[in-house]
């Protein structure tokens, strides 16, 4: 048994990303392996990434920050484990499942580009780089594939999530409610479906929304601007903002006349799913390995 415990995300950081510059782990750029008929001993890590990259439409990509964090492609995979962040008690969770892989869906070292030469005199970063040296464990950041895979693993997972995959236009790119919800039931069902126990908003609680823009992760201000003027949604929800660009678009067209509301779910919870749906595609297409989804969790408490 498998353990299972997630075109709009075309946003600006993914545009930096495509254009900028890895100075970590180099770029992904890696010839493809056959990776037929392999057992559990003859995967490895290198053939695993390569057998999820093949999917991807225009894959390899020349620039990429979906690199090795630590470990390399040789190491034989004993088993995997996918979540949002490869946070210090994943890694221990990963060692007490005896598995030696984990994909995770953002960076492992503080910035978007996994930089750690401004991080080599840190405690807390070479405690983690030497904790996963010693168990000899492979991360992968699988943040660019899964988003350009045919569907958009993200977003796969968060629709499914919420009960929404059959309300969702792919050609309009927004998510039709057909009786409509108020604001505040809308909340509600966000916070039970994914597990959020607080959340921001702004808009007036009794408006009934219909037509919803999901853009899970950090799009952001500019991007989430220009899709909810050209979308005109009733309702976007986000994943996390700048405080100083969305919030106060939404502010000002409020103030105009305007029914529009926000919601700001933070980031891991609004992606979380994706990481889920990484177990499934493993267990579907490399079922000789054990996956488990293992959720990094909230950082933050609330008083």
């Amino acid at each position: 048994m498998k353990n299972k415990i997630n075109p709009l995300n075309r946003d600006s950081r993914r545009t930096f990303l495509m254009q900028g510059s890895v100075l970590t782990g180099g770029y992904l750029v890696q010839p493809f392996v056959g990776f037929e008929n392999k057992s559990l001993a003859s995967w490895t890590v290198g053939q695993v990434i390569e057998k999820f990259i093949s999917e991807v439409p225009g894959a390899p990509f020349r620039i990429t920050v979906d690199t090795l964090k630590s470990g390399n492609r040789d190491i034989v995979v004993s088993g995997i484990v996918t979540t949002m962040f490869a946070t210090i008690p994943v890694i221990e969770k990963t060692i007490a499942l005896k598995a030696n892989f984990i994909i995770a869906h953002e960076p492992s070292y503080y910035n978007h580009l996994d930089e750690t030469t401004w991080l080599e005199n840190d405690e807390v970063y070479k405690y983690k780089a030497d904790l996963l040296k010693k168990h000899n464990i492979a991360i992968w950041r699988n943040h660019d594939y899964i988003h350009r895979h045919q569907p958009d693993g993200v977003m796969t997972g968060v629709l499914s999530d919420l009960g929404w995959s059959s309300n969702f236009n792919q050609e309009t790119g927004k998510i039709k409610l057909d009786s409509g919800i108020q604001l505040k039931a809308l909340i509600k069902h966000l916070k039970s479906k994914l597990n959020i126990n607080t959340l921001r908003f702004i808009g007036d609680p009794d408006q009934v929304c219909q037509d919803v823009l999901l853009m899970p992760g950090a799009s952001g201000g500019r991007r989430q601007i220009e899709l909810i003027g050209s979308k005109k949604p009733d309702v976007a929800i986000c994943g996390e903002i700048q405080e100083w660009e969305t919030a106060e678009y939404i502010r000002d067209a409020r103030a105009k006349g305007q029914k529009i509301s926000l919601i700001i779910l933070g980031h891991i919870p609004s992606e979380e799913a994706g990481s889920a749906y990484m177990v499934e595609w493993i267990n579907k297409n490399i079922p000789d390995i054990k996956a488990t989804h293992v959720p990094a969790g909230n950082p933050f408490s609330y008083s």
